[in-house]
């Protein structure tokens, strides 16, 4: 197949680049950065444009037989509000070009980022794919970058919205965000440390996303998440057990949106999201356990 990637210099398709070329296919990068060192493999071609402003770029979209749609500006990062705006644009006004690219006289599938945010901060609720969206910034967001995506299915393609949980990868996303504090003894629980962390190691991520790919019967959203989310202050106790830290200083809710403001309430949201469409169809995770997901990334 033909695969294309926006946001291809982004550390998800880092992985997810080779992971498709060494399965056989034919993968073009596309983003506003020049490409990263190290992103050169057999049958991969890269473009730099930028995907917020239609372009040249859109030509290969409509060419590809799979448009896997990763582009969107870093969330870790303090919200003001033209960084709200910049978050949204680049999600938004990208997913539209990539839609609007798409082929009409040939089937495709468009594989579209979102995220488990869409479910906003819900206590002890178990959100499979069906549970209603929340209302916070993140939730809109998520909500309005979904239907932008659906609208490809007037062209008759196949929409996949996948919904991105925590990213257990070393090298980029959430993990990598918290490493720095545990590895020098100041990680902890953030608040109480009760709410409810879904995640996803980088692995599956990437094997589940050829998995839907594969599939011809999954369509609408999907949670990329392992079936074991954790509370907070479990997953900070994994952590820190799988750095050989200890994990006893806890970050008072206060101080985080203090620091952090809006991102700090968010990161406190509590979202106990399982992988309801993946684990019908019969997606088998390698790593179903967070202790498991983060041994593989230290203990290698």
């Amino acid at each position: 197949m033909n695969i294309l990637i926006t946001g291809a210099a982004g550390f998800v398709a880092g992985h997810m680049i080779p992971f498709f070329t060494d399965s056989g296919h034919r993968v073009i990068g596309v983003d506003r950065n020049p490409v990263p060192a190290g992103l050169n493999y057999r049958n991969f071609e890269y473009i730099q444009g930028d995907t917020t402003k239609p372009g040249k770029w859109q030509e290969s979209v409509a060419r590809a037989d799979v448009v896997v749609n990763l582009a969107g500006k870093n969330i870790f990062s303090r919200w003001t509000e033209k960084y709200k705006q910049a978050l949204y644009d680049s999600r938004i006004q990208t997913t539209r070009n990539v839609v609007e690219g798409l082929s009409e006289s040939h089937p495709q599938v468009l594989c579209s980022t979102s995220a488990v945010g869409y479910y906003g901060d819900r206590g002890d609720d178990v959100l499979d794919e069906n549970a209603p969206a929340g209302d916070d910034f993140l939730a809109r967001l998520s909500v309005d970058w979904e239907t932008i995506a659906l609208a490809a299915e007037k062209k008759g393609t196949r929409v996949v919205l996948a919904r991105f949980a925590l990213v257990m990868a070393r090298d980029g996303g959430a993990l990598a965000t918290m490493l720095p504090a545990f590895k020098f003894f100041l990680g902890g629980p953030m608040g109480d440390g009760a709410h409810w962390m879904p995640w996803i190691h980088i692995r599956d991520l990437v094997r589940a996303m050829g998995f839907v790919i594969e599939s011809q019967t999954i369509s609408g959203p999907v949670n990329f998440a392992a079936p074991d989310p954790v509370r907070n202050k479990d997953f900070s106790k994994i952590l820190a057990g799988a750095l050989n830290r200890p994990a006893l200083l806890r970050v008072p809710g206060f101080a985080l949106k203090a620091a952090l403001g809006e991102l700090g309430a968010m990161m406190l949201n509590s979202q106990r999201a399982i992988p309801g469409r993946l684990r019908d169809a019969g997606f088998d995770f390698t790593f179903p356990e967070l202790g498991s997901a983060l041994a593989a990334e230290f203990h290698k």
